[in-house]
């Protein structure tokens, strides 16, 4: 689907700057379309799920009563 050159995507933006002290500031900006926004949506999402599926295999394994296996 091609793109209309007279109605570019809205984009989402923001700026922070973060100042510690006298010397230390971060600033920092981004821009972000609706297709960027559901790409990020999309990859927080997966690294939650994954980040569950982590915890569940790390648990102690457990025999069918409950109990620690040694």
């Amino acid at each position: 689907m091609p793109r209309d050159p007279a109605h570019p995507p809205a984009v989402q933006q923001a700026a922070l700057t973060l100042r510690a002290g006298r010397r230390l500031r971060v600033k920092a900006e981004v821009g972000v379309t609706p297709a960027g926004l559901l790409s990020i949506g999309a990859l927080v999402s997966a690294i939650l799920l994954s980040s569950a599926a982590i915890a569940v295999a790390a648990r102690t394994p457990r025999d069918r009563r409950g109990r620690d296996v040694p």
